[in-house]
């Protein structure tokens, strides 16, 4: 291939990079090993390109080197997940938290705006149910359910029949409706009316202010929390405010500072007061809401990896 040759490819190729970010995530679980596959897709495309004759289209083939990269990477790991997987609610007690390896937890997605219409099949809660499925049977759910494909055109990339797909897409349905995947949520921070931007407005100042009447009209009574890599979870508005006026009253006086949404949901980097002045990185703060009220709250306590993945900054004067 001629130097043009190699860079209109590579260009061509680099235009699905996106769309197999949010693919491999899907079939992953972790915005960092979706990258690396991506990474890995591109690279054996690249190699292969000048073998590609176009027998099909560019689109399908990618997804089928994305797909075995995949497969390989899921190998025999267990299964990421998040806090509410793992057991039942936990007392919002110190003695309670169990920090548990990266690699356990679903970690989030930076969503651009385009990618919001997607927004439930990238919530954090459908990412953890697709986990449960073994890795045929989740590749062909995302492919069918999520991305429209047809039956054939993923038995094909699959390299299987078209009814041991549709087989497939029956048994994983059936293991998602057991799975508590809970309501869509009814925000997106590329399309918030007046009314949500209210709430989210509301939401942020009375954080910030750590009022505990204005937050209570805020939660839902049965909101939930989880605080990654720490395996407790809470369940209720009460236990969670026993928390944040207990054990988490470090966070009080926090700054929050807008991040790029967070698989289709709103989300800040908040910050701590600093002994040393200022503010330092505590937690990425991903909110849901339904029915008026927010419904759950996940503090990502892993700021090294993820502000800079978000576009966070180091520190906030």
């Amino acid at each position: 291939m001629t130097e043009a040759t190699v860079d209109a490819g590579a260009l061509e190729l680099d235009e699905y990079r996106r769309e197999l970010t949010a693919y491999c995530y899907r079939m992953l679980g972790s915005a960092f090993d979706a990258e690396d596959a991506v990474q890995e897709t591109m690279l054996r495309a690249w190699r292969s390109l000048d073998r590609f004759e176009g027998r099909s289209a560019l689109r399908s083939w990618l997804y089928r080197i994305a797909t075995n990269v995949c497969l390989d990477a899921i190998g025999g790991r267990e299964r990421r997940a998040r806090p509410m997987d793992l057991g039942p609610a936990g007392e919002p007690v110190v003695e309670n938290l169990r920090e548990l390896p990266e690699v356990t937890w679903i970690t989030p997605l930076p969503t651009p705006d385009e990618e919001v219409e997607q927004r439930d099949t990238l919530r954090l809660a459908f990412v953890a149910a697709l986990q449960h499925l073994p890795p045929k049977q989740r590749a062909a759910l995302i492919l069918c359910e999520v991305l429209r494909w047809q039956a054939a055109e993923a038995a094909e990339l699959l390299e299987t029949s078209v009814a041991s797909i549709n087989s497939a897409l029956q048994r994983a349905r059936a293991t998602l409706a057991t799975a508590d995947v809970g309501a869509p949520a009814q925000l997106d921070p590329a399309q918030l009316d007046p009314e949500a931007r209210a709430l989210l407005d509301r939401y942020v100042g009375a954080f910030e202010r750590y009022d505990i009447e204005a937050l209570t009209d805020l939660l839902h009574e049965d909101a939930v929390q989880s605080m990654p890599p720490y395996d407790l979870w809470l369940r209720g508005r009460e236990d969670i405010f026993t928390w944040w006026f207990g054990p988490g009253i470090g966070c009080s006086g926090s700054k929050l500072v807008p991040a790029t949404s967070a698989n289709g949901m709103p989300a800040w980097g908040q910050y701590k007061p600093s002994p040393e002045g200022g503010y330092e990185p505590w937690a990425l703060q991903v909110v849901e809401v339904s029915g008026g009220r927010i419904s759950e709250l996940t503090f990502f306590l892993d700021t090294k990896t993820l502000f800079p993945l978000f576009g966070l900054p180091e520190r906030v004067a």
